[in-house]
């Protein structure tokens, strides 16, 4: 009994150590956007930039972008940093803005056409692309 309270805690703070907070994540655009779960990739990476006519406009979630990383695009900080620095330098592209948290995000995203974001509470007053 005492090995498995000890493996659960070994898991928690692993956990906690890697910054990895288990918890969902709600990947959101403006309600007048359009854009398929499998295309959410390339919008977080620059590779996407229209949805039809409207210029897609990316946004970070600070408090839960290390949860974002991990379970939506599958790479770390580190790795996406570099993805934007050679975007930057390549094409002048501009990393996402980062915004404090999920009512910022929504405001945001709710208030910009084009705007894609996620979020880790149900939204409402957008479009909801894909729950991780």
């Amino acid at each position: 009994m005492s090995i498995k309270l000890s493996s659960y805690a070994l898991a928690a703070i692993l956990g906690l150590a890697s910054g990895h907070v288990l918890a969902d994540v709600f990947v959101i655009c403006n309600s007048g956007t359009q854009i398929a779960a499998g295309e959410i990739k390339d919008v977080f990476t620059g590779e996407k930039q229209l949805a039809g006519s409207t210029k897609l406009v990316p946004v970070d979630n600070g408090p839960a972008q290390s949860a974002f990383l991990a379970s939506v695009l599958k790479i770390d900080a580190a790795r996406y940093g570099t993805i934007w620095t050679k975007k930057s330098f390549r094409e002048g592209l501009t990393q996402p803005a980062v915004k404090s948290g999920d009512g910022e995000v929504l405001d945001f995203v709710r208030k910009t056409p084009g705007a894609v974001g996620y979020v880790t509470s149900q939204p409402s007053g957008v479009n909801i692309i894909q729950k991780f």
